[in-house]
């Protein structure tokens, strides 16, 4: 029995009763101060044990301070009983201050005690905050009190507590529905599909009662009953009982037609979740060939209960499976034995050994599941991923997630048996050399088991991967090759003359050249999997064989056939004629027909693609042998081939592109080659310029290799250039098509806003009829097409709600101000026949006062001014509005009988003149302007609303009557009689005498308040002060704004993002979206947002830092948003907060806090729809039903807004996955708090984070790690469940893990993952209803599985970088992933807005995968899996969700470094292997060109660069260029010049911005577009481009062949700082530095010996592009480093380079600190690389001795001699400087100490030798300077090459003496290489202006909005 069961001692005991003890009245003289006792920062042991008593101490110590008392001392009695021996850690510290807290209080207390005992004070207590429903509170004390009663003995007493509890329910905290806390009033409860749900999983009738359940009693549900049947966690039970109800009142509450008993669960609801969740399971047990273990009774009314029964099971198993989640296929393996187990339960079997009832084999005890089944997978799981070695061990020596499940798609995983078989192979971590020497078992047994090893793959590092994924493309590209050389070989001029006999023979040899390939491959294929032969069944390892025996055979026939036709051949009856020769049938055609047999059979296949799908899927054998040969044999991967009409889009649209590539690269890069080879391949060269090793080679192979190298290579690369070309286009059109674009600008708002309602109600508006929608619809797009669309009334309401939502939104975020505000509301009237809504002002603004000027000046008839007025809609509506203004606030204002009857003759006259068409005739219009001053006056007055203003007002109104009667009107005599008969005067009296006996009262007042209805009669005067309450006044407000405002529609709102964010709503109303159901009826959704160690939000010392003179983040925001943040003190009248300014900032930057605020519009606007959908219009406009207001009944469980609650908590949730949050707040990290604060905040959101803590077992701590879900209550978090886990989840990549471990805490059938530096927005957020449509809008095709979603990338304004990025950023999520979706049927899961189908993606693997280091792109590997596994991605134009990207030129190049990293990994990764295979020819082209392909380009791109400049170095040095110069005068190779031109380009960045040019065209116009990109070249985006080029070449190469991907943090604050020379060296040295260097050589070396090119395109062409693009790698990170070039900056980065320098590296010393740590750090990855990958690495360093080789030969001092030995004395140079390095080395370790002067003498010693042996080589062997110029370009990069190969040996050579000397070289090249690229920087830091253009070009637009930047630039000075 645990401890904490155990009797405590009894209260009584320890704090006696006293008799004499003060009564209950005692005198209130006793002092206490109470203070609450630390209850957060707790042992992680006790969290979860004393908490809860603790918070609710401190909470009722002021109310009653003994019973806090007790509390507390029955937490320091758990913690007592959980850790006697006070083992833990900060248990002994927490004992000791809680027991000093009760001895204070001990005798304070008891004196406080209004009852005689602490029993009865409890007691008392309890049922005072029972009665108060205080439920937690009370829970809390019920458990106390039972401890107090049952140690005093009270029994009597603890039944009648127990007979309180039972009747009135416990308390439980709960997530979204109360199920457990007795809450049954609860509005959510109340619904009807969450009544029918509930309903159903508590009916357990029948089911059969075993041991365990007959122990806790009957059980309360289906999933109390699997509980006791199988020992799952109580905390899972109760989360997935949760998450079952609401699958299936969501599903239940969408049948159509409606069930009739809306009470009862619809049956076709639970067939509908079995369907989903049991899909992959079907799948898989048809795949392997068993039966699926449902078994359904005959009695129909029990079928419900098993099929719940079944699905309970399924989420249990899921829910409490950890890590096993990852591995769907080893959920389905557990599934189908328990589910057998289940039904041998049900059916009451009895078990033939034991003859007794059948019982699940783990029994039913708690956490028997957890301990049982799943703790044995974990372990080997964990095992496995240990030996990843973080990243360092290579992919072959350790099983991965996905090797582990895929060992579940074979038969023999049923050898592990139920239960497991913990001796099978399966369970066997270790190597067998391992074994043999770590295990204790006999050598008999250690060889009876054995490492399964990796299963259906191996991931290598191998650039093979390439070809072996891709070989389809790869051999077309090689064929289409051959086709093009043997055409222009020959010369062809027509396709006619392909049938010539010759040239016939030679095209057929590319059967040739493929079985070649084919045989390749297959050797590629074997070769690349052989680490994984013993895991392989022998269906596959009879395939590789057969296909290895079919490829050799064919490579042998079809040569030697070919070889053989050529001689002779056999030609047919039938002869084809040509004007050449005959076309006769040779034996190697006869094979060549045979050999494409297989090919004819594909083609077939591949235009009926359900034939396809059908003969993958098929379990029929003859299909089964088909694939078998196709594909090898695998569960995914399956029936992907897409309909018909896509097929056809993708074929046409890459034929297309293929036929255009094939045509210029024979007509600009394969034909013109062929003469100049020709000419070469004549000439016999007999003296070189070196000692040539091969003279007598024939045709002059090097010569040619060097002309063709980079020929080929761009054009295998130039592919990628054409797929940018043809996307921009494609995609430019389709964006066209979509209405993409089509309001840009606030002014097209403004034209089109009459629009907006109409189309507002066709698609955000739901409807009760399908039929009814379409209609609209199409009538509205008929109107929309005329451009003329009349605006309904009943359209008004609905739009205008959401419209001033909208604005309000906007108004929260301060991006615009409060009158802008005021100018775009739309307010809604509740006026029987007029307008619903009104048309917001910066719509009519300056109409008005058009309208009176038109009249003023206008001459003709009314009719035609009426039709002018009335064309202009907003000047119409405008003049409308102003009269029925004025109108209703003249009667409002006036209440005098006779003052009512002039008014009302007045405005008769006006509208009978109206009526008679009249107006120019009775009335003058020249003196409107006059009248329309005078009205604004008195507007005016009535806005103001002062009763100072009273006397203004009376001379006001009767102002304007006067002027209207006498200068307005033509005849105002009829007005004047009225006055006339009233006060019975004659005619003849003036105007103002009439006028002056009106707006008097009897007692003399001109003007009175409003007064109560008896007294009001003794007053007739105006009404005023005008009321506060009411609309009166808000309609004076906007008659005054306007009649004011001058400002046109453009101006409003001024907020750029405001403009942008209102054009793309206004935008995306005119998409196809699909039609909105009501909130009821729609999908539900959950979001997760991963979160480790980010910025929650700004504390009050990092938005103050002023550190170094830099500035802070609110002054440095206050910079970059001075409008927003004027806006902001307006909002708050100046009177701001602290708390409201770390607020206001952070929702400015990259955080927690801005991501949490978007995401929660999500929930506002589903609140709001909801609210739409119930209400009428009549009750919008009158605003009787109120969402925000509700305060009559706000604790009413039946009001409007506890209903609207509970119908969006269905409906969303939103889940935060702080895997860190427990540590925080262990530790007390401040993240914590801000957390919670926003729970407190927010209240529907949840935080699920990972709990360590330590157990004490068998006296022993034992670490523990549980999965729990946090809510806020009270500002304090409270646990929810808590769910165990087998180990620690994080084992793979951290953010799938973390993602893993909290998925089983969200709901909803859709999920949103959500990333920390996202953002949201009201009015997007308003179209998720729609959007989430989109996975059952197309019932005829595949349902998608991922829907992806737009980004805006909302941090382009920081810097010129950002806005680069931004704008790269920007073209790839809009028009790439707009084309990758469609037509292109490749896009997977880019980016974190993607919603998936969160059903189909539980039961099929999680959301993204987690395997270390080869998942390192994590996301991608998610839309990977869902194709692989029949799923459907999309992509949706018409939402957009705000991304934060990198704003610095090091956080970017990290982001790309780690995209490329990731992007290699999955070059290797079998995902990418599968798709390649199994997609058709044209959709794999697809996959390749934009994944991996496009950084593959990349790398070719670099890579030819190299390879002609290293040609050209051949050529030039060996003197080969110079003969066939003399001998062709060949000067002109036009091909090399349109290849290297194509090159120029893609360095230059120019196709890389095609794309952004044609989606900023699309946007913003092409002539914006152009000028923006423009602007970006001005600001040196090319030099941005080539820069990144460099990145994504560099890590991508380095990490196919190598390895040592890894995830690379940016941060995500803004970063305008400097970065220091060191931070720059060490990331960019050996990436672009050296590589910058290596081309500087090269192109010096070309420039002194160039023979051919001068004055040559080609020559001029490739020394820019190659100039510019090393003159980039090396000063680009200098040029965009803000203060780069300030003076002071230099001399700190010089001394802080210098120190870092010499700094002695080690153990324990950061790379950050010692170059010789960073050293050592950076060439890591070759320490644990392939034996393979060394060997190329030796080999690609052997380039650098091709410099010394060359250029020796060409010193003076060889005169002129080609003999070896000149070559072989060089390298005694070389060995010199090395003795030399290694004296000065030894000297240095033995004297620098102890014999300074001798050390010092040593080095002048060898400094005067080496003079002397250079002086004496200049006097007598005649050494040249230019000579040690050329020793210098000679050596240099042999010394470095040297290092390459050292590094690569390094394992080999470390131990010896020569090691020494290799690191004491490196870091003198690494400090030369450095003190060059200083050089140059620190010159231009003396021209001051230099600073000053490079801050110009980095911060342009904040300049352009006139920012102080020069005080944001200061960085932070590094202390080392």
């Amino acid at each position: 029995m645990d401890s904490r069961s155990q009797t405590p001692l009894s209260l009584e005991e320890i704090v006696p009763e006293d008799p004499s003890s003060p009564s209950p009245w005692r005198p209130r003289s006793v002092r206490y101060s109470p203070e609450p006792f630390e209850s957060e920062k707790l042992p992680p042991t006790l969290v979860s044990e004393i908490r809860h008593f603790l918070r609710i101490a401190n909470e009722i110590e002021r109310e009653s301070p003994r019973v806090a008392y007790l509390c507390r001392f029955h937490a320091f009695e758990r913690t007592h009983m959980t850790d006697q021996n006070s083992s833990g850690r900060g248990v002994r510290q927490l004992k000791t201050s809680l027991l000093q807290r009760l001895e204070q209080d001990e005798n304070a207390t008891i004196l406080l005690r209004k009852e005689k005992s602490d029993v009865r004070e409890l007691k008392s207590f309890y049922q005072k905050k029972r009665s108060e429903k205080a439920l937690e509170v009370a829970s809390v004390l019920l458990e106390v009190l039972k401890v107090v009663l049952s140690g005093a003995g009270c029994e009597q007493f603890l039944s009648s507590v127990e007979d309180i509890e039972g009747k009135s329910g416990s308390y439980s905290i709960y997530n979204i529905l109360p199920l457990d806390s007795g809450d049954h009033q609860n509005a959510i409860i109340l619904l009807p599909e969450i009544k029918a749900a509930v309903e159903a999983i508590r009916n357990v009738r029948g089911l059969p009662s075993t041991e365990n359940i007959s122990e806790t009693g009957h059980p309360l549900d289906i999933l109390h009953w699997l509980q006791c049947l199988f020992g799952f966690q109580t905390g899972s039970i109760s989360n997935q009982r949760e998450h079952l109800v609401l699958l299936l009142a969501n599903i239940h509450v969408r049948q159509n037609p409606k069930p009739l008993d809306a009470m009862k669960l619809d049956d076709r609801a639970v067939d509908e979740l079995m369907e989903k969740i049991f899909k992959n399971y079907r799948n898989w047990c048809k795949f392997l060939g068993r039966t699926c273990n449902f078994w359904l009774p005959s009695v129909k009314q029990e079928v419900q209960q098993r099929k719940i029964l079944y699905i309970a099971l399924y989420l249990l198993i899921w829910g409490e499976s950890s890590n096993l989640r990852l591995m769907p296929e080893c959920l389905c393996y557990i599934f189908h034995h328990m589910a057998y187990e289940l039904y041998g339960v049900l059916s009451s079997a009895v078990s033939l050994n034991t003859g007794e009832k059948v019982i699940p084999t783990y029994g039913g005890r708690n956490e028997s599941f957890l301990e049982n089944i799943v703790t044995p997978i974990y372990k080997v799981i964990y095992e496995e991923a240990q030996k990843n070695k973080n990243g360092i061990s290579d992919h072959s020596k350790w099983r991965n997630y996905d090797d582990l499940n895929e060992f579940f798609w074979s038969t023999n995983c049923f050898k592990l048996g139920w239960p497991l078989r913990l001796d099978n192979d399966f369970f066997y971590t270790s190597s067998s050399r391992e074994q043999t020497s770590k295990s204790k078992e006999t050598p008999r047994q250690t060889c009876e088991r054995k490492w399964l090893g990796k299963t259906n793959f191996v991931e290598v590092h191998s650039f093979l991967h390439l070809f072996r994924s891709f070989d389809r493309m790869w051999t077309f590209l090689i064929l289409a090759l051959q086709v093009m050389i043997i055409m222009a070989w020959h010369d062809l001029e027509t396709p006619l003359e392909l049938f010539d006999q010759e040239v016939f023979n030679d095209i057929v040899s590319i059967f040739v050249t493929n079985a070649m390939l084919g045989l390749l491959q297959v050797i590629i294929d074997i070769s690349l999997m052989w680490n994984a032969r013993h895991n392989m069944e022998f269906s596959k390892r009879l395939r590789y064989q057969v296909k290895l025996f079919v490829a050799l055979i064919w490579a042998i026939a079809l040569p030697a056939s070919y070889a053989s036709s050529q001689g002779s051949s056999i030609c047919s009856t039938n002869q084809f004629k040509s004007n050449d020769g005959n076309f006769c049938l040779s034996i190697y055609l006869i094979f060549v027909l045979i050999y494409l047999m297989s090919n004819f059979a594909g083609m077939a296949l591949f235009f009926v693609p359900a034939l396809t799908n059908y003969v993958e899927t098929s379990s029929w054998k003859v299909c089964n042998i088909i694939s078998w040969w196709t594909q090898a044999h695998l569960y995914v991967g399956r029936g992907m081939q897409e309909c018909q009409a896509s097929l056809l889009k993708y074929t046409i649209f890459w034929m297309i592109l293929l036929s255009s590539k094939l045509l210029f690269s024979y007509y600009f890069q394969i034909k013109p080659l062929i003469e100049p080879t020709k000419h070469i391949i004549k000439i016999s060269i007999n003296s070189y310029a070196w000692h040539e090793f091969f003279p007598e080679v024939q045709n002059n192979a090097g010569a040619i290799l060097a002309v063709w190298a980079p020929i080929i290579l761009v054009y295998f690369m130039d592919t990628q250039i054409w797929y940018s070309i043809f996307c921009s286009i494609f995609g430019g059109v389709y964006g066209i098509v979509h209405h993409l674009g089509e309001i840009r600008t606030i002014g097209m708002v403004r034209s089109r806003f009459y629009s907006f309602p109409s189309m507002f109600n066709v698609s955000l508006v739901a409807h009760s009829s399908q039929l009814k929608k379409r209609i609209i619809f199409k009538d509205i797009l008929k109107d929309n097409t005329c451009k003329n669309t009349e605006v309904h009334r009943d359209e008004l309401p609905k739009f205008a709600q959401v419209w001033n939502q909208i604005i309000m939104s906007f108004r929260s975020e301060d991006l615009i101000s409060n009158r802008e505000m005021d100018l775009m509301f739309m307010p809604l009237s509740s006026e029987v026949g007029g307008p619903s809504a009104r048309w917001p002002l910066f719509l009519l603004a300056k109409k008005f006062l058009s309208a009176v000027n038109m009249a003023r000046e206008y001459v003709g008839k009314y009719e035609k001014l009426y039709q002018k007025v009335k064309r202009d809609k907003c000047m119409f509506y405008a003049v409308k509005e102003c009269y029925d203004t004025l109108k209703y606030i003249f009667n409002f204002l006036v209440i005098g009988d006779l003052e009512k009857r002039v008014l009302h003759a007045i405005f008769d006259e006006i509208e009978t003149s109206l009526g008679n068409f009249s107006i120019l005739t009775d009335f003058k219009m020249s003196e409107l302007p006059v009248l329309h001053e005078k009205i604004i006056t008195m507007v005016e007055i009535l806005f103001e609303n002062s009763r100072t203003h009273r006397d203004a007002l009376i001379i006001s109104v009767q102002d304007v009557l006067e002027f209207h009667l006498k200068n307005v009107m033509v005849e105002g005599g009829g007005i004047l009689d009225i006055i006339d008969s009233s006060q019975k005067r004659d005619g003849n009296v003036f105007l103002m005498q009439h006028l002056s006996h009106m707006f008097k009262s009897d007692t003399g007042t001109s003007i009175v308040p409003i007064l109560p209805p008896d007294e009001r009669r003794h007053s007739t005067v105006l009404r005023f002060p005008l009321p506060d309450k009411g609309c009166l006044r808000a309609q004076v407000k906007r008659l005054f704004l306007m009649l004011t405002v001058k400002e046109t529609a453009t101006d409003v709102p001024a907020n750029l993002e405001a403009q942008r964010r209102i054009s793309f709503f206004a935008t995306s109303l005119f998409m196809d979206m699909p039609l909105a159901p009501k909130v009821h009826n729609m999908l539900s959704l959950s979001i997760m947002t991963p979160y480790f160690m980010e910025e929650v939000k700004f504390s009050e010392d990092e938005l103050h830092s002023n550190q170094d003179g830099g500035a802070s983040i609110l002054n440095y925001m206050q910079k970059i948003y001075p409008d927003e943040w004027k806006n902001f003190q307006e909002r708050y009248n100046y009177n701001i907060t602290d708390e409201d300014m770390r607020y206001w900032a952070s929702f400015r930057g990259q955080t927690l806090s801005r991501t949490v605020r978007g995401m929660m519009y999500y929930r506002k606007a589903l609140k709001l729809q909801a609210f739409l959908d119930l209400a009428s219009n009549q009750d919008i406009a009158k605003g009787s039903i109120s969402i925000e207001r509700d305060l009559s009944h706000k604790n009413s469980q039946h009001s409007l807004g506890a209903k609207l609650d509970a119908l969006v908590d269905v409906k969303f949730t939103y889940v935060i996955a702080c895997q860190m949050f427990g540590l925080q707040k262990t530790s007390g990290d401040s993240h914590a708090q801000d957390i919670i604060d926003l729970m407190s905040r927010y209240p529907s959101l949840r935080v699920a984070y990972i709990e360590e803590k330590e157990e004490i077992v068998d006296g022993k701590p034992n670490k523990v790690y549980s999965s729990i879900l946090v809510k806020a209550v009270n500002k304090l978090d409270q646990e929810v469940y808590r769910i165990k886990l087998p180990g620690p989840p994080i084992i793979g990549e951290g953010k799938p893990e973390n993602q893993n471990h909290a998925i089983i805490f969200t709901r909803g059938e859709a999920l949103q993952t959500i990333d920390m530096n996202q953002d949201n927005y009201f009015e997007e957020a308003y179209k998720m209803r729609n959007l989430l449509q989109e996975f059952i809008r197309h019932s005829s095709q595949r349902h998608p599985t991922i829907l992806g979603l737009r980004e805006h990338i909302f941090t382009g304004s920081i810097s010129s970088l950002a806005g680069f990025m931004s704008y790269q950023e920007t073209s790839f999520v809009t028009i790439g992933q707009r084309f990758l979706a469609d037509p292109l049927r490749v896009r997977f899961h880019y980016g974190h807005p993607d919603i998936f189908d969160r059903i189909f993606h539980i039961t099929q693997g999680g959301i993204s995968k987690a395997s270390k280091t080869i998942n390192l792109s994590e996301d991608v590997f998610a839309g990977f899996n869902s194709i692989l596994r029949q799923g459907h991605v999309t992509y949706n134009e018409y939402m957009q969700i705000g991304k934060g990207r990198d704003v610095g030129l090091n956080q970017i190049c990290k982001f790309e470094a780690k995209v490329a990293n990731g992007n290699s990994e999955q070059t290797l990764s079998r995902d990418i292997y599968r798709l390649g295979h199994r997609f058709d020819f044209f959709r794999m082209l697809s996959l390749y060109f934009t994944t991996v392909g496009y950084y593959f380009s990349n790398l070719i791109s670099v890579l030819g660069v190299y390879v002609f400049l290293y040609g050209q170095l051949y050529l030039l040095l060996s003197g080969v260029e110079e003969a066939l110069i003399i001998n062709t005068r060949l000067q002109n190779i036009k091909s090399l010049e349109a290849a290297l031109a194509s090159q120029s380009f893609l360095q230059l960045g120019l196709i890389t911005g095609l794309p952004m040019v044609m989606e900023l065209g699309l946007e913003k116009g092409f002539l914006s577009a152009a000028c923006d990109f423009i602007l970006m070249q001005v600001h040196l985006a090319a030099a941005f481009f080539t820069f990144s080029i460099g990145t994504k070449a560099h890590y991508f190469g380095r990490t196919i062949l190598h390895g040592g991907a890894k995830y690379r943090p940016t941060g995500r604050k803004f970063v305008v700082f400097h970065a220091g020379f060191t931070e720059n060296y060490q990331l960019y040295s050996r990436s672009h530095f050296v590589k910058g260097i290596e081309l500087v050589f090269l192109l010096t070396v070309y420039n002194l010996f160039k023979k051919s090119y001068e004055s040559n395109v080609a020559y001029m062409m490739v020394t820019y592009s190659t100039w510019f693009m090393a003159v980039t790698w090396l000063f680009a990170p200098f040029l965009f480093n803000p203060s780069g070039f300030a003076w002071r900056r230099i001399v700190e980065d010089w001394a802080d380079w210098s120190t870092w320098m010499n700094t002695v590296g080690g153990v324990g010393v950061h790379p950050d600190k010692s170059w010789e740590s960073w050293w050592n750090a950076e060439y890591a990855h070759l320490h644990h690389s392939r034996l393979y990958s060394r060997i190329l690495e030796v080999f690609l360093s052997l380039r650098f001795f091709v410099y010394q080789y060359g250029l020796v030969y060409h010193l003076d001092i060889s005169q002129e001699s080609k003999n070896i030995v000149v070559y072989m004395l060089s390298w005694f140079v070389i060995l010199a400087v090395f003795l030399l390095v290694k004296i000065v080395s030894e000297g240095r370790r033995r004297l620098s100490a102890n014999f300074h002067l001798i050390f010092r003498f040593l080095k002048l010693l060898i400094f005067l030798s080496v003079c002397t042996g250079i002086i004496a080589m200049l006097r007598v062997c005649q050494l040249s300077m230019m000579d040690l110029v050329i020793c210098c370009l000679a050596f240099l990069p042999t010394g470095w090459g040297l290092l390459s190969v050292a590094q690569t040996m390094r394992p080999m050579i470390e131990e010896y003496v020569i090691w020494e000397p290799v690191k004491v070289i490196a870091q003198a090249y690494d400090y030369g290489m450095g003190s060059l690229l200083f050089a140059p920087i620190a010159v231009l830091a003396w021209m001051p202006f230099i600073s000053a253009m490079q801050t110009r070009v980095l911060f342009n637009q904040a300049f352009t909005r006139q920012l102080n930047i020069h005080p944001l630039l200061h960085g932070k000075k590094k202390n080392r």
